[in-house]
């Protein structure tokens, strides 16, 4: 008897002849989205008094080539809530027809009750840690932005680990390290969101995304926004950034004439 446990369950070789195992020969073993290779890059939100303002730009970089400039990343869900999305375009599209078929199902479901921002959160992280459990992870970050059952404006966050983290505002990609402080000082822990207008939140958006445009290279000038209040979703798409005024480069050291 043979006892190598890689031979169990196989024909004895001394009575029907050697194994074949050239059909378990493959080219290498099976991978997921370990490396995306078409991804975007921040999206910024911020919740105001009655609603919530997110937006992102329309770039979908092929590494470090602009290649893909109309994608638009903010995705509504019904009438319930708008989702950004940072990271693989792919997994994004995937989501995208999951979304699609969960609300074609509500729309024709019998107890008339439809899944608000919160219900969409909590789906979506189970979903990515699902899939980031089976080894085969959705290389997203997301933003979920509308209101919660209480009629509240909610606004959370879930990445590819399935990993949760709620805030008045909140910014994916190279957007949490240069978006973020921008935000926090114009919104301080201590100023109450029943002070913060609808104005104030767009304004503070496009002055986020007009610096993200200056200091990122994997973002554009044209960006779509969103506006989520108790009336519905009202979309601006195709924006441009305003004021673009590239001469600060000059006093720059290490760029252009400057000496580092």
């Amino acid at each position: 008897m043979n006892h190598f446990p890689g031979t169990w369950g196989r024909p004895r070789d001394d009575v029907y002849g050697p194994y074949d195992s050239s059909y378990l020969q493959t080219t290498g073993p099976k991978t997921h989205t370990q490396s995306p290779a078409v991804t975007g890059t921040s999206v910024i939100a911020v919740k105001f008094n009655g609603g919530v303002a997110i937006a992102a730009d329309n770039l979908a970089s092929y590494g470090s080539l602009a290649r893909f400039t109309d994608v638009k990343r903010l995705r509504k869900f019904g009438d319930a809530a708008v989702i950004g999305f940072s990271g693989d375009v792919s997994d994004m599209q995937y989501i995208d027809r999951l979304l699609e078929s969960i609300d074609i199902r509500e729309n024709y479901s019998v107890h008339g009750n439809q899944l608000n921002a919160k219900n969409l959160h909590t789906y979506l992280s189970k979903v990515f840690y699902k899939r980031r459990s089976d080894f085969n992870p959705l290389w997203n970050h997301i933003l979920v932005a509308g209101f919660d059952s209480e009629k509240k404006p909610f606004l959370s966050s879930a990445d590819l680990l399935g990993t949760t983290f709620s805030a008045p505002h909140l910014a994916t990609g190279f957007g949490a390290h240069l978006a973020i402080p921008i935000l926090r000082r114009l919104f301080p822990e201590e100023r109450p969101i029943e002070e913060i207008s609808k104005e104030d939140a767009v304004s503070a958006l496009k002055d986020c995304l007009k610096v993200l445009w200056y200091r990122d290279a994997r973002s554009m000038d044209k960006y779509s926004l969103a506006l989520i209040t108790q009336e519905g979703i009202e979309m601006h798409e195709d924006q441009q950034v305003e004021a673009q005024n590239w001469a600060f480069a000059e006093s720059i050291k290490g760029y252009g004439a400057q000496a580092v």
